[in-house]
């Protein structure tokens, strides 16, 4: 007999039952209060189409819907291992919060990681180590701006990398924002445009403009330079970011799920309120590398000369190359290049281009870093990476392998709070973190979480620059790739300028000395062939 056969069985002489007691003892009949209810939540599941679960186990095959509810917290509160969460594990997670908390971030015991297992990393110390940078003083800055920018940014090595109010709540913001100006530190503003929480409390911001050019744009979404104007030469505004792609879903566009879409932030980005956003998958106001550049030039001018960088995945290499070429053919450099890597994180994208698209941080990394070093262009450029930067580890690698600077999204997120909770798409996130939701919002206590963020990225810089003295190294710029190593195999370990040789300062620019890996580009239409 099959389970709804059963049920509709039981159902029967459970209420026959029932009424032929009533008979000799009334009150029992109270029990229809209890049962009632289950027999037609039951009977509603055998005659409804849509789930198969619960049309062949009424009323029990409700419990898988409630479980798989809940599955994401029964893993990460009781299955998964501090060293097994996704995105980020529970020792990165709980290092982010003690240190935004300002408690004692050390590790009692020895570390959990599996030092025999490949892909495992570290970094080289020195018999020679150097004093501990408490003792030395102010940590030290980037300046970023080439010869052609008139309004240089002395920025920080840590920044708030690129989430867009929208994505992130106002207190969010808000909270983010006033640690910036606490920190010293930059906060860039995501595509989503320049809001008034974003300029309350002064902090710097890195200003991102995408293909939707939101905050510069006019009604049909072209780019509108008064707009850009207007925003660009904001006091608060130190730097211009153009984004061309990010590590979470290149060449997809930005999303903003309509539920997330309020008045306010439709009116921020001069859209239409309640609908699905999404940014077009390219920019309209260039077509090619050449209009590229002469973009680049213009949004300089019209910023009265502040820095202007893009930000981008690396997918075809030869798109970048041609950037490159570009550069040399215009004599247009942007002062800056953000790399993010496919293991970037996101409000909201479609699981194939989260796992399946783009390039991972660390071959991007080296792949931009070595090109323009063999296009000669590397002294001019400032190199910044995104992409699961958290520790002072993470910063330390990305710099060894060719990175100037370092933005972190998720680190900063759970400095104010975010649990991973994994909801940024449902406009329920229950910290009120990455969420509209007025009330789930107003949790989110400002002043409490403004200096959390501060302290998290003042001490993130703080053991980033331990693992630099540790070295023997006077300054981060003295990283280099042999600082690095990382088991291969059970038995192999290797350094990072082993796996991945130094290229030749203007190799590019002479076929005789082209590497024997970039000479398949050199096959294809060149921009300055």
């Amino acid at each position: 007999m099959k389970v709804r056969e059963q049920f509709v069985l039981v159902s029967v002489i459970v209420v026959v039952s029932i009424i032929g007691i009533a008979f000799f003892w009334l009150p029992i009949l109270w029990l229809f209060l209890f049962l009632g209810p289950l027999i037609l939540m039951g009977i509603f599941d055998i005659l409804q189409k849509k789930h198969t679960i619960r049309r062949n186990f009424p009323l029990i095959g409700r419990f898988r819907y409630v479980l798989e509810s809940i599955r994401p917290e029964i893993m990460q509160y009781f299955v998964e291992t501090d060293t097994q969460g996704r995105p980020l594990n529970r020792i990165l997670r709980s290092v982010v919060y003690r240190r935004a908390k300002g408690e004692n971030d050390t590790e009692p015991f020895g570390t959990q990681m599996d030092l025999y297992h490949s892909g495992y990393e570290w970094m080289e110390h020195s018999m020679y180590a150097k004093h501990n940078p408490k003792e030395i003083g102010e940590f030290p800055r980037l300046l970023i701006g080439g010869k052609d920018c008139k309004q240089p940014y002395s920025s920080s090595l840590l920044n708030i990398s690129a989430m867009s109010f929208g994505s992130l709540s106002k207190n969010a913001i808000l909270a983010l924002n006033k640690g910036a100006k606490m920190g010293g530190f930059a906060h860039n503003t995501g595509e989503g445009g320049i809001s008034d929480y974003h300029l309350e409390n002064g902090g710097d911001l890195i200003w991102q403009v995408g293909t939707g050019y939101f905050g510069c744009r006019n009604e049909d979404g072209t780019f509108n330079e008064e707009g850009f104007r207007k925003n660009a030469t904001r006091p608060e505004v130190k730097m211009i970011e153009i984004k061309l792609s990010q590590g979470a879903k290149p060449g997809h566009g930005g999303i903003l799920p309509a539920i997330k879409n309020t008045e306010e932030i439709a009116k921020i980005r001069h859209i239409k309120p309640h609908i699905a956003v999404h940014s077009p998958p390219s920019h309209s106001a260039f077509s090619d590398p050449i209009q590229f550049m002469y973009f680049i030039k213009k949004l300089r001018e019209l910023s009265d000369g502040k820095p202007i960088g893009f930000k981008l995945c690396i997918g075809r290499k030869q798109e970048f190359m041609d950037f490159c070429e570009a550069m040399i053919y215009t004599g247009i450099k942007p002062d800056f290049i953000t790399v993010d890597g496919g293991e970037g994180g996101t409000g909201a994208a479609p699981m194939e281009f989260s796992n399946s698209m783009g390039m991972p941080l660390r071959e991007g990394l080296i792949f931009v870093h070595d090109t323009l070093v063999g296009f000669g262009l590397r002294k001019e450029i400032k190199v910044i990476v995104a992409g699961k930067i958290i520790t002072g580890f993470h910063m330390a690698r990305a710099i060894a392998l060719g990175a100037d600077g370092c933005n972190s999204a998720r680190g900063m997120m759970l400095s104010v709070g975010c649990i991973q909770a994994l909801k940024c798409n449902t406009n329920t996130c229950p910290v009120g973190v990455a969420t509209q939701n007025a009330s789930l919002v107003k949790g989110l206590v400002v002043e409490d979480k403004a200096p959390r963020a501060q302290r998290y990225q003042e001490a993130t810089i703080h053991s980033f620059l331990e693992l630099v003295a540790a070295a023997g190294l006077n300054d981060p710029s003295e990283i280099t790739r042999n600082h690095i190593s990382k088991r291969v195999g059970l038995y192999n370990v290797m350094t990072y300028d082993e796996i991945f040789p130094y290229m030749e300062p203007g190799s590019l620019l002479n076929i005789d000395t082209i590497p024997e890996s970039y000479k398949k580009f050199f096959h294809m239409t060149r921009i300055m062939k």
